[in-house]
């Protein structure tokens, strides 16, 4: 029988490294021997929030490059005119973190499917994932529409959920010694948890999964 591995991916919706690795975890997620579960980690919410100054822009679009070049995903020049070059939104991944715990509750596919719609959103179509009614807009295009309707209005339970996830994902972080997203945590047989080195979030996922069963 295959070995089954069970693997936290810690990231955070506005993390362009983590968009880059959207292909690999979408791979691990279709695997029958994987059992992938999600984890933000509300790096960039909170008091990881900042303002778009046009310092942090040009630092953000010269690693979009890199990472483009790396893996091949897409950011565009909507994404750069209309969110970088943007000076009243902020870059604060709560309420994009706020839409993955809504869709979440109807199940992890479906916090992934949000979570691939609101990264081509931002990086292909240019659109502001800090707003709650593009994200509750979003949520509607994917057939979510309870949990768009919550992203609207959300309510304290909402609320709640979405900061004790972060504060979850941001404590798994630490337990596995991690500098950052996009991370994968392994869980190990004896309930210790070890880190996934990141350079395999951007290789191949049949290889990544080999290395980890023959571990």
């Amino acid at each position: 029988m295959p070995q089954s591995l069970r693997l936290t991916y810690l990231f955070d919706p506005l993390c362009g490294w983590c968009y880059g690795a959207a292909p690999v975890i979408a791979a691990l997620a279709a695997d029958a021997d994987v059992h992938l579960d999600l984890m933000p980690t509300g790096l960039f919410s909170g008091a990881g929030a900042r303002s778009m100054d046009d310092g942090f822009a040009a630092y953000a679009w010269a690693n979009d490059q890199r990472i483009a070049r790396l893996t091949g995903q897409v950011f565009s020049d909507l994404y750069r005119r209309d969110v970088l070059a943007n000076r009243t939104q902020m870059f604060d991944s709560g309420p994009a973190t706020l839409a993955l715990t809504a869709a979440r509750e109807s199940g992890v596919a479906n916090e992934l499917a949000a979570l691939k719609a609101i990264q081509l959103a931002r990086y292909v179509d240019g659109r502001d994932i800090t707003s709650l009614g593009v994200l509750a807009d979003t949520l509607a295009t994917l057939g979510l529409e309870d949990a768009a309707r919550r992203v609207a209005a959300p309510d304290a339970a909402l609320i709640a959920m979405t900061q004790s996830r972060a504060a979850t994902g941001s404590a798994m972080l630490r337990s596995v010694f991690a500098n950052g997203v996009p991370t994968l945590a392994l869980d190990n047989p004896d309930g210790s948890r070890s880190l996934v080195p990141s350079a395999a979030l951007y290789a191949n996922p049949e290889t990544l999964v080999s290395r980890l069963k023959a571990a």
